[in-house]
């Protein structure tokens, strides 16, 4: 990125960091074996939308971060295609768009790390956003929730489809860069940036605590 370009950017306010609000949730986005791919090292056929290594080099950070804000009471919610809606709606993408492809993507199973828990939601969507067509947005607000961190793949479909829309309803909105996922690396780098100019905070791992305990107005004195 020219640094002339981020210096005009940032004059004009553009990747200001928001700040989370009173109440976090943990948005685990499609983190399923067919959008993983075989484990490293098996010999099970090649899943056609796996991620690949970054995928699996990234699951060990989700998990650290489940953990942590399941030890914190923190909600946690996972979601994954719904594979009975997708086929009769049509996929995430175009490529999915096949209702026998869409029901094998979408009835795969979360890998044996980061299975949900008997009392955590699990949400099943019919498209790229988590708040498409899914009762997610009523949940919030029975919960009081008012910041997402989102985790999860791919970075440039559903979990860019889910900032835009927890922004669009006035979330306070978090994407954990590392531990998010793509098919593309520069689809993921060039995803994380545009959701850094406009539509969230883009955050590390290590800086999830941090950012949920910075309220929007201390984040916006250190903007100015």
């Amino acid at each position: 990125m020219p640094a002339a370009e981020l210096e005009s950017l940032a004059a004009n306010g553009f990747g200001a960091l928001q700040g989370a609000g009173s109440s976090p949730c943990l948005l685990v986005v499609d983190v399923v074996m067919s959008f993983l791919g075989p484990r490293p090292g098996s010999d099970d056929p090649p899943s056609v939308m796996g991620c690949g290594d970054m995928g699996w080099e990234r699951l060990p950070t989700i998990v650290g971060l489940v953990d942590a804000m399941r030890a914190a009471g923190v909600p946690v919610v996972f979601t994954k295609g719904d594979p009975v809606d997708k086929a009769f709606c049509g996929g995430s993408v175009k490529r999915t768009s096949d209702a026998t492809l869409a029901r094998a993507v979408h009835e795969a199973p979360f890998p044996a790390e980061i299975v949900p828990r008997d009392d955590e939601y699990v949400l099943s969507k019919p498209k790229a956003s988590a708040f498409f067509g899914t009762p997610l947005l009523p949940y919030l607000v029975r919960s009081g929730i008012d910041s997402l961190v989102l985790v999860g793949t791919t970075t440039s479909g559903c979990v860019r489809a889910t900032a835009v829309d927890a922004m669009s309803n006035n979330l306070h909105v978090a994407v954990v860069a590392d531990a998010c996922f793509d098919r593309s690396a520069f689809a993921h780098a060039a995803n994380l940036f545009d959701i850094s100019m406009k539509y969230g905070d883009v955050i590390a791992a290590d800086d999830v605590k941090t950012w949920t305990a910075t309220p929007a107005h201390a984040a916006s004195e250190r903007n100015t």
